[in-house]
């Protein structure tokens, strides 16, 4: 749209005009000279607002310029759209009258004046019969604003208030009168903008009223007040609530001039100009010519409203007027104002779509554009000079190139290219209609090519310029054949004959302006993933650029394209071929000797066309190519389709390691007859798998042997294994990348140091086809297949490598024999499996156990022994499996130790030696696992790798396996149990001993707190499928928790030789465990974390997998913490035993010892309190005692005290039961008593143990305990009531 006049076809937007807020250079409104001398001033006094808030106003007001969103309806968050100029304090308006020209008398009546754009006015350009022009819609865009914005700042100054307040009246109504003066109706609008803050306003009521009624400004729609002090988001909302209230009054300001256009046009009368026409056609415009630009003004004043609807009425009604008989029709195509005509034409057509796709109607917009075309085409071949010249193509391109543009500006989001749509659904009223096509709006890609298309016709119908009409004016006679010829061509917008196509000299570049219309629709279609019209499109240009010689461009655009495979894939091999011969004509100029290679290699291939007097020799590509050195050219099938292709077949699909199995290659030519034969240099074929890769080299005078029938030669090619360099190996893999790059495996592998070599003549004519039979050795088991062939050709000036993929898709493959050919009917002929070779080898474990115990070392011997018939080079191969495997490591006899390393899941040594086995001999080796401390399994994988001396090239494979079972050889349960510690308690009253005191050596603090003993009793359990040794037994104590410090002993030793254990057998073990606080003040609970570990080993006779006895093995356990300091009180009870003599002197001398039992209840107070007990002893049937029935016990904070019962038993080998009651008196809560050695207790309460007399007298006598009493005040002793008594 930019070749049309500027401004014609804008969007209209209310022009709005902002004064005050800039105070550097601005752009004047009015720069036409004659207007500009008679334009009306508007100019302010008062200086613009100079402040940081009117910067921060002035920018957000051009941000909100809509001059450049999209076209169309969609934005509802904006209430207001502006076209805004920023101006300082003045600004002219043009005239509203023209004034008479200087050569006419003054008549004896005043004139009427009209405006200088009027065709009324004699000085305007439309005078006396124009329609109008782009003059008129300038005057409204830029140079008439429908509102004024005016900024002025109010002072907070009290002593300057009254003068500044004068100053600011005395402007706005000087604004006011000069805007009334001017004739025009624009609206003027007041911002004052106040450094206060919106809640300090009020003391400017009186001000602010007093300047609204002397400027008789409306405080709603003209008069602004904006306090300036708050936070930017705020002003800026406050700015938009004054631009949507200003749009308001603008819409308002072109509704009046709308209705006064179609007030004029409801006049029915034509008005006269200011002065009668005398010259020239001498006729004024027309009344239906008046109508025309009404209903035209009336339609750009409503666009101004963005009233689409009515404004593409108001079009219609103008174009409709305009294309009839009283207007174009009586306009004839000699006159300048034909063209006029067709351009206001074509500006009403275009802004008819525009209101079309504003609303969104983009079918209706496309049967609208084709319309248009369809009757402009008409109307020119009726009255015009027809459409068979370059003019009506120049106008074709450019219609077409105008809906492009109106695409881009309205912005469909259907038509995003990331949404992949080629075009916008219709709407809904025609989704029931049966479109074309055509009738689709499409993207922007398929109108530029429209354009380009057309202007391809253009520059046809150019050229058939005759020579005549391409000299200019000037350079001959003006005969009037000569003046015919100028005027029978259409240049409505583009250049006369003798300009588009000049006899000498450059004219129009349609090269150029075909490419770039090409490279537009390429864009498009390359949004959107169109890649065969990207490629049609690229070869059109491809066209152009190669008309002017542009090479560069040509290789930049077509390269890409040329690489790409879809188009050969598809079979489009005609554009193939006419893009591969641009390519090679750009890159034979620019040097580019590899793509020249390449397209030579491609168009041998006889399905293109032969191209007369081309060579069609591969040698001589490089003719006439300057290059500077040797290249080398490696390319693919998946880059080009060349004329040779390749296949490989095994004669059988199984083989066995250690044999040979014949295969074929076959390579064929599909060049031109008469093209040269080409010679290969070498023929490398790849292979996935286990086979070694083979090489042919071309020998011219070769002795293999060659038999041919109907164009098809077969070839004995005899291998020879031959050793490579790494360096060399690395090379064909870099060569060969794209072949490999799918079998990852074999890239992890290092390099080949063996390939198969053969020579042959590899010469190869056209249409014929070489056959070259192999013998392949079968080394390695496995599937293997044939990869990739790759074929190198290196005459002097360069060397090609092409490589040729053996694909799958080839189910059907050919034997070529003397006497023909035979099909090969199995799936993939090129894959063979390769069975391994029958191992001989046989893999014994010695003594393997069916299970292992958990924290044992685990020893697997393995013994290989060789059954072949010759001696065997073997290594090993170690694999264990398994969740969190450990490491080990693998000795031979008499050999190296190696250890592999864990890594998760998996632990692996590979490539141990054993050396050489000899025939009916063995080896031995021992794996030894690191201990495991969890029942678990793992999966133990032995293979041996062994060749055969006889054979060293085929690997042979044994494999076994053997599961480790690794289980716990124990279990165990723990019961912590209180026992009575036998030191004295530390005394709140002895300050010397409560001191916290470190050693003297070692600076480790030693425990002054209060001290509990307990006793942990184990229970364990033998799981094992064997006797088992017990050597030690032993807990540690790992951590506490809560500032103690805690030791465990064992109070039971083991048997020196140790305690045999038989599976599923339980044992029991005790020990003692002590805790003091470290300090007497810390009363809280602590906790212990225990370990329990059992040392052990196997019995002798199934001790390990060897005779020598096994080595002592440690099972731990880990024991849920214990509380083994407590805070609350309790209460102990402990027993003794005595004997004592019979106390009656009347009793027999041999009458048995009374047995007494010595009752100890101890009262602990770790507390910080004083506590008092109640004790009840209650009486008994089974035993008399001796003590205290009832008594209270008063037990000071961190001490504890005792009492003593002696009972004396009825009972002899029984449990008797002490019934006695520890009662807190403070809380009235009975304490459990807790038994020690040699007590137990049940839900009733505790149980003393009555031993027999035998059992009695094989004990010590005891010494009577005493009580146990803390130190301090001799009164705490002191039992404050109770009776003792005897109770039989």
């Amino acid at each position: 749209m930019d070749k049309y006049p500027r401004g014609s076809l804008d969007h209209n937007l209310p022009l709005l005009v902002v004064s005050g807020l800039s105070t550097g250079p601005t752009k004047p409104l009015l720069t036409d000279p004659d207007l500009r001398e008679q334009g009306v001033l508007i100019r302010s006094e008062i200086p613009p607002v100079e402040s940081r808030e009117a910067k921060t106003i002035l920018q957000y007001v051009q941000e909100t310029d809509a001059t450049h969103l999209p076209w169309h309806s969609r934005d509802v968050s904006r209430k207001h759209k502006f076209k805004i100029r920023t101006i300082g304090r003045e600004f002219l308006l043009p005239p509203r009258n023209a004034r008479l020209p200087d050569e006419f008398e003054t008549p004896l009546s005043p004139p009427v004046l009209h405006s200088p754009f009027s065709p009324l006015s004699p000085g305007s350009t439309l005078y006396p019969d124009g329609l109008i022009d782009t003059r008129w819609l300038e005057k409204h865009q830029d140079l008439i604003p429908s509102v004024c914005l005016c900024f002025y700042s109010l002072t907070s100054d009290s002593s300057l208030a009254t003068l500044h307040d004068n100053q600011l009246k005395t402007d706005i109504n000087a604004l006011k009168n000069a805007l009334s003066q001017s004739g025009h109706k624009c609206r003027l609008a007041v911002v004052i903008l106040s450094d206060q803050s919106p809640s300090s306003m009020d003391v400017f009521q009186d001000r602010l009223e007093n300047i609204r009624k002397s400027t008789a400004l409306d405080p709603k729609t003209s008069l602004f007040v904006l306090p300036t002090q708050r936070a930017e988001t705020e002003l800026e909302s406050a700015i938009d609530s004054v631009l949507t209230a200003l749009f308001s009054q603008a819409t308002e300001y072109y509704r009046d001039l709308g209705r006064h256009s179609r007030k004029k046009k409801g006049r029915g009368i034509a008005p006269q100009p200011t002065i009668p026409p005398t010259s020239g056609t001498s006729h004024t415009l027309s009344l239906q010519g008046w109508n025309v630009r009404y209903d035209f003004k009336a339609a750009v004043f409503s666009e101004f409203r963005q009233e689409m609807e009515v404004a593409q009425r108001s079009y219609e009604q103008a174009y409709e007027t305009l294309l009839g008989v009283d207007v174009m029709e009586t306009i004839p195509s000699w006159s300048s104002r034909f063209n006029d005509a067709r351009l206001l034409a074509d500006i009403i057509a275009i802004r008819i779509l525009r209101c079309f796709l504003w609303t969104g109607q983009s079918t209706a917009a496309v049967r609208r554009w084709r319309a248009h075309r369809l009757r402009m085409a008409d109307f020119i071949d009726r009255r015009g000079r027809g459409t068979q010249n370059y003019g009506w193509q120049a106008w074709e391109a450019r219609w077409a190139e105008t809906m492009a543009n109106l695409i881009a500006k309205v912005d469909y989001p259907e038509l995003d290219p990331s949404n992949q749509s080629l075009f916008r659904p219709p709407e809904k009223v025609l989704s029931a209609e049966r479109l074309q096509p055509w009738e689709q709006l499409h993207h922007q890609g398929y109108w530029y090519r429209t354009a380009a298309r057309h202007s391809l016709d253009r520059r046809k119908l150019a050229y058939l310029i005759p020579e005549d009409d391409r000299r200019p004016v000037g350079a001959s006679a003006t005969s009037p054949s000569m003046i015919k010829a100028y005027t029978s061509y259409d240049t409505y917008m583009c250049p006369e004959p003798y300009e588009e196509y000049p006899l000498n000299g450059h004219g129009t570049n349609h090269s150029l302006q075909i490419i770039e219309y090409l490279n537009f629709a390429k864009a498009e279609f390359q949004k959107r993933h169109q890649p065969r019209l990207v490629a049609e499109v690229a070869l059109e240009c491809s066209k152009e650029l190669e008309s002017i010689k542009a090479w560069q461009p040509l290789l930049e655009l077509l390269a890409p394209l040329w690489r790409d495979m879809s188009f050969r894939a598809e079979g489009w091999w005609d554009i193939n071929e006419a893009m591969s011969w641009a390519l090679r004509a750009g890159a034979a100029h620019m040097g580019n000797a590899g793509l020249v290679v390449a397209i030579d290699w491609e168009l041998l291939n006889k399905k293109f066309t032969r191209r007369p007097g081309w060579h069609y020799d591969i040698k001589r590509s490089l003719d006439h190519v300057q290059v500077d050195r040797t290249p080398e050219v490696v390319i693919n099938d998946d880059q080009i389709s060349s004329f040779i292709s390749a296949s490989f077949v095994f004669k059988q699909d199984e083989g066995r390691a250690g044999q040979t199995c014949p295969a074929q290659l076959s390579i064929n030519s599909n060049a031109f007859a008469e093209s040269s034969p080409v010679v290969l240099e070498e023929i490398q074929i790849d292979f996935e798998g286990s086979l070694r890769t083979i090489r042919l080299k071309h020998q011219a005078n070769s002795k293999s042997v060659t038999s041919s029938a109907k164009n098809v030669y077969v070839t004995t090619i005899p291998l020879v294994e031959t050793e490579i360099s790494t360096d060399d190996a690395s090379d064909e893999e870099d060569s060969d990348e794209d072949s490999n790059e799918d079998d990852s495996d074999d890239a992890s592998q290092p390099p080949q140091s063996v390939i198969l070599e053969g020579e042959s003549d590899l010469s190869l004519l056209p249409g014929h086809t070489r056959v070259f039979e192999m013998n392949l050795p079968l080394r390695e088991a496995g599937n293997a297949r044939a990869s990739a062939v790759q074929v190198s050709v290196a005459p002097e000036t360069f060397t090609l490598k092409y490589t040729m993929k053996v694909r799958e898709t080839n189910t059907v493959g050919s034997w070529y024999t003397i006497d023909g050919r035979k099909k090969i009917t199995r799936v993939n002929p090129q894959s063979i499996k390769v069975l391994p070779r029958p191992p001989k080898m046989e893999i014994r474990f010695v003594n393997a156990l069916k299970q292992y115990y958990a924290g044992e070392p685990i020893q697997v011997e393995v013994e290989m022994v060789n059954e072949e018939d010759v001696d065997a080079n073997t290594k090993l191969d170690v694999h264990l499996y398994g969740l969190d495997v450990p490491a080990f490591k693998v000795h031979v006899t008499g050999g190296a130790v190696r250890s592999s390393v864990a890594s998760g899941e998996e632990a692996k040594l590979n490539g141990m030696p054993v050396g050489t086995i000899s025939q009916s001999q063995s080896e031995k080796a021992t794996i030894t696992v690191d201990p495991v401390n969890r029942p678990t399994a793992y999966d133990l994988t032995i293979k041996a790798w062994y060749n055969l001396v006889s054979d060293p090239g085929t690997p042979i494979v044994q494999i076994v396996a053997f599961q480790l079972n690794i289980v716990n050889p124990f279990e165990a349960s723990y019961d912590l149990v209180p026992r009575l510690h036998d030191e004295i308690w530390p005394s709140l009253f002895d300050h010397e001993g409560v001191q916290e005191l470190a050693g003297e050596d070692d600076g480790i603090i030693q425990p002054q707190g209060l001290a509990q003993k307990w006793c942990l009793i184990t229970r364990f359990g033998s799981f094992a499928a064997e006797d088992l040794t017990i050597l030690d037994l032993d807990v540690k104590v790992l951590s506490t928790h809560g500032s103690a410090r805690c030791v465990a002993s064992k109070n039971q030793a083991i048997p020196p030789n140790g305690l045999k254990m038989a599976p599923k057998t339980m044992e029991e073990a005790h020990f003692d465990v002590v805790a003091q606080k470290l300090s007497l003040d810390d009363r809280a609970s602590s906790t212990a974390d225990l370990a329990f570990s059992i040392t052990w080993q196997r019995s002798s006779n199934c001790a390990t997998t060897t005779n020598s006895p096994s080595m002592p093995n440690i099972t731990t356990f880990l024991i849920d913490p214990f509380y083994v300091t407590v805070s609350e009180p309790r209460v102990l009870a402990s027993v003794s035993y005595s004997t004592t003599s019979p106390g009656s002197p009347s009793s027999h001398p041999s009458s048995a010892p009374l047995q007494l039992l010595v009752l100890n209840v101890t009262i602990e107070n770790p507390s910080s309190h004083f506590l008092t007990f109640g004790l009840t002893m209650e009486p008994s049937d089974a035993f008399a005692f001796s003590g205290a029935k009832t008594t209270t016990l008063n037990v000071l904070p961190l001490a504890r005290r005792s009492i003593t019962y002696r009972l004396l038993p009825l009972v002899r080998g029984a449990w008797i039961r002490p019934t006695l009651v520890v009662r807190d008196k403070y809380f009235q809560k009975v304490l459990k008593i807790i038994p020690t050695e040699g007590m137990k207790r049940d839900v009733e309460g505790i149980l003393v143990w009555v031993p027999e007399e035998a059992e009695l007298q094989s004990k010590d006598r005891m010494k009577k305990p005493q009580d146990i009493e803390g130190p301090g005040d001799p009164s705490e002793g002191n039992e404050t009531s109770g009776n003792e008594e005897v109770e039989v």
